[in-house]
């Protein structure tokens, strides 16, 4: 008797889960749900503020690499900025110190 309960217990479990899914689908199509007005919203500014980041990202590394990019001859002002005139180069192999550093 305990297998047939268990074999016919299965069908009523899919059934009622049938049963079950069509009322809720009766219900829901009834009954909507209002769209919320700040979900497409958020998603515009979340993607603005993404946009302003990468941006920020782009311009920093552009800066900073550009004097890389300039042909030989060509010397910018911000890459020629930071170096002394008559700064000797460390003699060490190890890292490198400021020109000040290694007068002392």
């Amino acid at each position: 008797m305990d297998d047939t309960l268990l074999a016919l217990s299965i069908p009523v479990l899919v059934f009622a889960s049938g049963i079950y899914g069509a009322c809720d689908t009766w219900w829901r199509r009834r009954h909507p749900a209002p769209p919320s007005p700040y979900t497409h919203q958020a998603a515009r500014l979340a993607e603005r503020a993404m946009l302003t980041r990468a941006e920020g990202i782009v311009d920093g590394a552009y800066e900073a690499l550009a004097p890389l990019y300039d042909p030989p001859g060509v010397h910018s002002p911000r890459a020629t900025a930071d170096v002394t005139p008559g700064a000797d180069a460390s003699r060490d192999h190890g890292r490198s110190a400021p020109a000040a550093a290694r007068r002392r």
